[in-house]
């Protein structure tokens, strides 16, 4: 655990659950994007848990939150399942994505209730949708690779399911995942909202795994980095061997830390004709989302208000 003492606030306070939160660029753009929100003065305190933390500490931290009268709410990052699994119970009301997909990545207070809620559905939507164009999957027939089957991951393919077109699947989604547990969670989920997109679940203990499914990609495919590696543990999810597919796409869902998917991406950026993200944008939608539940104020998620939240974000990234 963090030096973090579940000392009562003394003000009005928003913490963020992470695993190195002293590193984020949300440490300098918290307060920024406060004073212009109309929020400014909110202390911003961090909470590090180890990867697949002890449920007790998990329990402890929501239960402080609960019952702390300053403390307005959190952001999580990486806990966002093992903490709703050890402390469900502790939350008043539960929204329907952290209900299906069984995580959390906000936590707020409404009317003295704890709500959970899962936002990932909806920022992982608005930043896929920053940069796949309209009927891309129609028109290329490409497929999509999720590299990692954690939150973020079955959080995307959750959008994709619910709201894709029938003439606009990918032809089809490939998972691949270190462990088992993860692949059969997101598979059960998936059971319950799938229309119909072919989907594959593959156990992929070894990098030279995941090499495998990218290097029979279509053209025009897109590759996803949703696991931990490359910001909370340096790396990246493929050997410097991975062959990305033509025309493709490169997506990492981190924007910071040393991104080596993105540097191995870039390596091949011009012989393949690729487009490559970070995560960024997923960044912005993720905190503005959660910072709107939290104080309860409308943040829109486009347009020149979104547009300055942005630019200030820019200038202390």
């Amino acid at each position: 655990m963090s030096e973090f003492h579940y000392k009562p606030a003394k003000e009005p306070t928003f913490y963020y659950i992470g695993v190195s939160t002293g590193k984020s660029s949300i440490n300098r753009v918290f307060p920024r994007w406060a004073e212009y929100l109309g929020i400014g003065g909110t202390l911003f305190v961090g909470i590090d848990c180890k990867i697949h933390d002890d449920p007790k500490i998990y329990r402890e931290v929501v239960n402080f939150l609960k019952r702390d009268r300053f403390s307005l709410g959190a952001l999580i990052t990486s806990h966002k399942i093992d903490l709703f699994t050890a402390a469900r119970d502790l939350f008043d009301k539960v929204d329907s994505y952290a209900d299906l997909l069984g995580e959390t990545s906000c936590i707020s207070k409404r009317d003295q209730k704890l709500w959970a809620h899962a936002k990932d559905p909806i920022t992982a939507g608005l930043s896929y949708e920053s940069f796949i164009h309209t009927n891309h999957w129609e028109n290329t027939g490409g497929e999509i690779c999720i590299l990692g089957a954690g939150g973020a991951s079955l959080a995307l393919s959750c959008y994709l399911m619910e709201n894709l077109e029938k003439t606009n699947w990918p032809s089809k989604i490939h998972v691949t995942n270190r462990s088992k547990p993860r692949l059969e969670h997101m598979k059960k989920i998936h059971s319950f909202i799938n229309p119909g997109i072919k989907i594959t679940y593959n156990y992929c203990p070894t990098f030279q795994h995941n090499d495998r499914i990218v290097n029979n990609l279509k053209p025009h495919s897109l590759v996803i980095n949703g696991t931990g590696l490359g910001k909370d543990y340096p790396g990246s999810p493929l050997t410097d061997s991975v062959d990305f597919p033509e025309l493709g796409m490169v997506w990492d869902f981190n924007y910071r830390g040393d991104l080596y998917f993105l540097v191995q991406a870039r390596k091949q950026k011009e012989e393949k004709n690729l487009h490559i993200e970070d995560g960024w944008i997923y960044f912005l939608h993720g905190w503005t989302r959660v910072i709107a539940e939290v104080f309860h104020i409308i943040i829109p998620t486009s347009g020149p208000k979104f547009d300055a939240i942005s630019q200030i974000a820019a200038e202390v990234r």
